[in-house]
């Protein structure tokens, strides 16, 4: 079932869009606006409530719209209503569940992707960056400081100049 089909949109439309076709379509598909009705028809109308409640719920949130974007060809949503009891409440979103929180990479995914992280990441590799460079420009401030002389020529030096000031 494509949820963009059942509520009359294209893969484009905007949040208003989406809740302008859901209230038309919910208006319109009330069950209790066909109590009346024959039974074929009142169960019709009942189940394409249900569907258009279900299309609204996943369109209108974000994640649940990018999620079935990625996945709407592998998902079958319809399956939640084979079960459904009677009752002309909204969608349940128990059958709309992620299906990748038992997945380790996309669990690994998330968090790696999160601002947070991303942003430690960068703190860190500025940080791990800098003493790189601080360590590798020791060595050249070193010899532009003693031309010619090694760190063990400095320090014997250093101990000649202190026993010759303690005499």
């Amino acid at each position: 079932m494509d949820l963009y089909k059942v509520l009359g949109v294209n893969r484009s439309a905007t949040k208003e869009e989406i809740k302008e076709a859901f209230r038309k379509l919910a208006v319109q598909y009330h069950p209790d606006k066909h109590s009346q009705s024959p039974k074929p028809v009142r169960d019709s109308a009942t189940i394409r409530f249900k569907q258009v409640s279900e299309a609204y719920q996943v369109l209108s949130d974000d994640r649940k719209r990018a999620h079935y974007n990625l996945t709407s060809s592998s998902y079958n949503y319809s399956q939640q209503y084979r079960n459904a009891s009677r009752g002309y409440a909204y969608a349940s979103s128990s059958y709309y569940s992620y299906s990748y929180k038992n997945n380790i990479w996309h669990i690994a995914l998330r968090f790696f992707s999160t601002r947070a992280f991303l942003l430690n990441l960068a703190f860190a590799g500025a940080l791990f960056g800098g003493i790189v460079a601080i360590d590798t420009s020791r060595e050249a401030v070193w010899k532009m400081h003693n031309s010619g002389k090694s760190f063990e020529e400095a320090m014997e030096s250093l101990e000649k100049a202190k026993a010759d000031r303690d005499t």
